[in-house]
C-alpha cells in the first residue's frame, strides 16, 4: 500500500502548530490516529512507526510537540543521555511542553485536515515514552473524539501532582492498552498499581501488561534499548485495539 506524507499546519493562539500526516492510498474512509512522538522529536524513526499504522489502513497525525522551540536540532542517542550538555537540551525542551497546548494543538490540527478520505470521529491515538503520558492526558480531554488510546512505555503516568495522567480516568471514554517495561522508574509497579485503582474506580475498559526483560523505550526502532519481541507484541496489541474499536 503507498502512503502519502504531508505537512499540516494550524494556528493556535501562540502560534502555527505542525504535525506530518501519513494517508493510505485509496478511497477511505480511514480511520484518524493520533501519534505522539517520543523525548528524541519527529524523526525517521517516528516516520517509521507512523508508516505502518497507516499501511494498516489508518490515517495517522504526528503532531511536532517542539515546534513552539523551533529550530531544534537532531538527538544523537550515544550523547543525548550521557553527555550533560545534551541531556540538558532534551529536557529543557521536555519541560516547556504543557499539556493544554498539546491538547489544543491536536485539535486544531484534527481541524485542519481536510481530506474527506480521513475519519475524524472515533479516533485512535497512540504514544512512546513523553507521548505514552500525552496519550494518556488526550484519552481525557479530547474524550469526545477518541474511542482507543495506546501508551506505551509512557513515563510520568502517576505523579504526586495536581496535574497527572491517571487523575483524568473519570473523564476517559477510550478503550486502553497500557504496555509497560519492567526496567523503567518513569513507570514504577507502585505507579501502575496507582493508575490500575484509578482505571478501574473509573470504569475504564483497559489492558496493562508488563513485559519482561524490556526498557523505557523497547519499541522504538533506532532506540539502543529495543526489543523486538516486545515491539512486535505491542504492534499485535495496538492494531488489535485500533481494529476493535475504530473500525
Amino acid at each position: 500500500m503507498g502512503i502519502v506524507e504531508r505537512t499540516v499546519e494550524a494556528v493556535v493562539e501562540d502560534g502555527k502548530a505542525q504535525g506530518l500526516l501519513l494517508l493510505p492510498d485509496g478511497d477511505g474512509p480511514f480511520p484518524l490516529v493520533l501519534f505522539f512522538m517520543d523525548a528524541l522529536g519527529l524523526r525517521p524513526a517516528m516516520t517509521e512507526m507512523g508508516r505502518r499504522l497507516a499501511e494498516a489502513g489508518y490515517a495517522v497525525l504526528e503532531p511536532d510537540l517542539y515546534w513552539r522551540s523551533a529550530p531544534v536540532a537532531p538527538f544523537d542517542w550515544a550523547t543525548c543521555w550521557s553527555d550533560e550538555a545534551e541531556r540538558g537540551r532534551l529536557f529543557g525542551l521536555m519541560n516547556a511542553i504543557h499539556k493544554d497546548q498539546v491538547m489544543a494543538d491536536a485539535r486544531a490540527l484534527i481541524g485542519a485536515i481536510d481530506d474527506p478520505r480521513v475519519r475524524k470521529t472515533r479516533i485512535g491515538a497512540v504514544g512512546y515514552c513523553m507521548g505514552g503520558r500525552m496519550t494518556m492526558f488526550a484519552a481525557a480531554d479530547l474524550a469526545d473524539l477518541i474511542a482507543a488510546a495506546a501508551s506505551i512505555h509512557g513515563g510520568g503516568l502517576v505523579r504526586d501532582a495536581a496535574v497527572s495522567p491517571h487523575r483524568g480516568a473519570p473523564a476517559m471514554k477510550a478503550a486502553l492498552y497500557i504496555g509497560v517495561a519492567d526496567e523503567d522508574n518513569s513507570c514504577t509497579p507502585a505507579d501502575c498499581e496507582v493508575l490500575e485503582a484509578a482505571l478501574r474506580d473509573a470504569g475504564v475498559r483497559y489492558q496493562l501488561e508488563l513485559n519482561p526483560g524490556a526498557r523505557h523505550g523497547y519499541a522504538v526502532p533506532d532506540a539502543p534499548v529495543y526489543q523486538r519481541e516486545a515491539a512486535e507484541r505491542h504492534w499485535e496489541r495496538v492494531l488489535a485495539l485500533f481494529a476493535a474499536e475504530l473500525r
